[in-house]
């Protein structure tokens, strides 16, 4: 594993103490994650919030199959230990990740990592992970859209739908969309 010597043996991470609203998260100090072969640590500088960690919140808990119950799907921050040839020490990443984004530190798959620019900060960066990989992932890598490609976004009001419109044309596809009001 490739990483900076000082790292601490714990951390600091958000904890859902029962289901309900933000009142029931506490900070804890909780053991810096193992990781496992192909993920890279990141110190995380900001984590995004959504709808998974707001509902993971109310139910008290994450899914059984998460990497952690601590929520945070999408965070961005520098790489600090590699278990993986991709991504090494030292670079500022955004990461799409399975859980533990509200902490100090979190694992992440080097695959679910993305360079990000210097024009845009932390807080900027940490909002994109989750819309931006499931729009790209399911309109580009899955569905082949390409240049003079049509497609339909349902939701387009939300984070995902916005962000598939914005792909759809960045592609040179025509977007039509739907949202469940008119307002939206």
């Amino acid at each position: 594993m490739h990483a900076q010597p000082s790292l601490p043996a714990t951390m600091r991470a958000v904890a859902i103490t029962a289901p309900g609203g933000p009142e029931v998260l506490r900070v804890e100090t909780v053991p810096l994650p193992e990781l496992r072969e192909g993920e890279v640590l990141i110190r995380v500088a900001a984590a995004g919030v959504n709808r998974h960690d707001t509902g993971q919140r109310s139910r008290g808990k994450a899914a059984p199959t998460a990497r952690s119950q601590v929520p945070g799907l999408e965070i961005v921050g520098e790489v600090v230990a590699s278990r993986s040839g991709k991504v090494r020490p030292g670079r500022r990443v955004a990461a799409l990740v399975d859980g533990g984004g509200y902490a100090d530190y979190c694992a992440a798959e080097a695959d679910l990592c993305l360079a990000v620019p210097d024009a845009l900060s932390d807080l900027e960066a940490a909002s994109l992970p989750e819309a931006l990989f499931t729009s790209w992932f399911g309109l580009v890598e899955l569905g082949g859209l390409g240049t003079g490609g049509a497609v339909l976004i349902h939701g387009a009001a939300g984070g995902v739908g916005i962000a598939a419109v914005q792909v759809a044309r960045l592609r040179g596809a025509v977007a039509v969309a739907t949202a469940s009001r008119p307002e939206k």
